[in-house]
């Protein structure tokens, strides 16, 4: 994964095999080529829907990116990439925050595997085996924004998704590490500006 915290769940020789990877692995992130094999990058985008997508081409025509965030592409990149690109591409595309510091990123893709889980400062600080106000200030040096702030911007972002799928406000809470309806109905407000209700009552029904 080198500088950047991305585990590589799989890769695909073609794009019918891209396909039936993406289904099986569901990754936060698909990187896709427009010309392959099998299928191209549109009917992969087409085949399987709901996932973020970063296009990478050699293709620098309008049409092509046109298509591509029609279809869903939450960025496109054109070859040769450099690693500046690649790291906003995938913070533009995931939210994440990719720092020039290794801990950092560390800490950062820790928090977003477990957010769901009883998470402090103190037990972050214990898992990487530093003092807790070390933690603190590298991560504010580097990310701008503190540790306990950063875990509640995770936790609200997946929220929403669950509430948007339907999903309970009191299980929505649970599920994303809230053991109090009154700090998920304050952080989710502080976060998004509407409350868990809100996008509740925003859900349109799905017809079976």
């Amino acid at each position: 994964r080198g500088a950047l915290p991305l585990e590589i769940a799989a890769t695909a020789v073609n794009g019918k095999l891209g396909v039936a990877e993406i289904q099986k692995h569901k990754p936060d992130l698909v990187f896709l080529d427009i010309q392959m094999p099998v299928m191209n990058g549109f009917e992969v985008m087409a085949e399987a829907p709901d996932y973020k997508y970063i296009v990478v081409t050699a293709y620098d025509e309008f049409s092509y990116a046109q298509k591509a965030l029609r279809l869903g592409a939450a960025d496109i990149l054109l070859k040769p990439i450099e690693l500046s690109q690649l790291i906003q591409s995938v913070e533009r595309a995931t939210g994440w925050r990719l720092t020039g510091n290794a801990t950092v990123n560390d800490i950062t893709a820790y928090i977003r595997k477990h957010y769901a889980e009883p998470l402090s400062l103190n037990r972050i600080s214990e898992e990487f085996f530093l003092s807790s106000s070390h933690v603190s200030r590298l991560f504010k040096k580097h990310t701008g924004e503190s540790v306990l702030n950063y875990i509640h911007h995770v936790r609200i972002d997946h929220a929403k998704k669950l509430l948007e799928e339907g999903v309970s406000v009191k299980d929505t809470a649970a599920q994303t590490g809230y053991d109090s309806l009154n700090n998920f109905y304050k952080y989710f407000k502080r976060c998004t500006g509407s409350t868990p209700a809100e996008i509740s009552k925003s859900v349109k029904p799905r017809i079976k």
